[in-house]
């Protein structure tokens, strides 16, 4: 390890430290189990060096925006690593999804829900995903209008490689991080109506990144989806 590396190690171990303090503090407010929060590690942009140090540091899932990327650096990385997809796949690329990333968090459409279960089973695998919803309305965004859910979740119950484990959203930033709760509140509530018609427990959400993590958790978010301050910027 060179003097260089060291130091990376050290200060993301005193990155994780803070984050991981701030998961605690926002599950305590709540009043929330520790438990019921997963930290997802957005490591895109960074390399199997970073993700190492990473790992070191007590971090074993990561979350890649890209299948190409991910290809070149999973093989890489270490091999007790979760890997969830977060950003939009494309139907060419699912062929590799499948292999490489354990959690898909963006499935946006009910062609993708079906193409990517015809995927998984091409390669004897079960794979978690969640639908993304956009609940912000956004014409710039990915994601299924809450009006598309429920007919994506009744083609879900047939897609028996997949297992629909909840929801995600990304919704608009804003400089203040309680911009957000509105969109994080939409997409609970959502849910919960979802559960009671359909019958998916979805018990996953998908919700808050790094500057508004406390706001999702406050909200009901069991996975957050952290990069910037983890791994710094790109």
């Amino acid at each position: 390890m060179t003097i260089d590396d060291e130091n990376y190690a050290n200060e993301m171990a005193k990155r994780v430290l803070r984050v991981e303090e701030r998961i605690a503090a926002a599950c305590t407010s709540a009043r929330r189990d520790r438990s019921s929060v997963q930290l997802l590690a957005v490591s895109k942009g960074h390399g199997p060096e970073r993700i190492q140090a990473a790992v070191d540091a007590g971090l074993h899932v990561f979350g890649e925006n890209k299948v190409q990327e991910a290809r070149a650096k999973i093989p890489l990385a270490p091999h007790n690593s979760q890997w969830h997809l977060i950003g939009h796949l494309q139907t060419n690329k699912i062929k590799f999804a499948v292999q490489l990333f354990d959690t898909v968090h963006s499935v946006d459409s009910l062609k993708l829900l079906r193409a990517l279960n015809q995927g998984a089973e091409a390669a004897g695998v079960n794979l978690s995903v969640l639908l993304e919803v956009n609940v912000s309305g956004e014409a710039s965004k990915y994601g299924l209008t809450p009006d598309a859910v429920p007919e994506v979740l009744e083609a879900a119950a047939q897609c028996f490689a997949l297992d629909v484990v909840g929801l995600m959203t990304i919704p608009p930033f804003t400089e203040d991080p309680e911009g957000a709760r509105p969109h994080f509140v939409r997409l609970r509530t959502l849910r919960d109506e979802w559960r009671e018609s359909t019958g998916f427990p979805l018990e996953e959400l998908s919700m808050g990144m790094s500057h508004d993590l406390e706001v999702a958790i406050e909200e009901g978010a069991t996975w957050v989806r952290v990069g910037t301050d983890l791994f710094g910027k790109r």
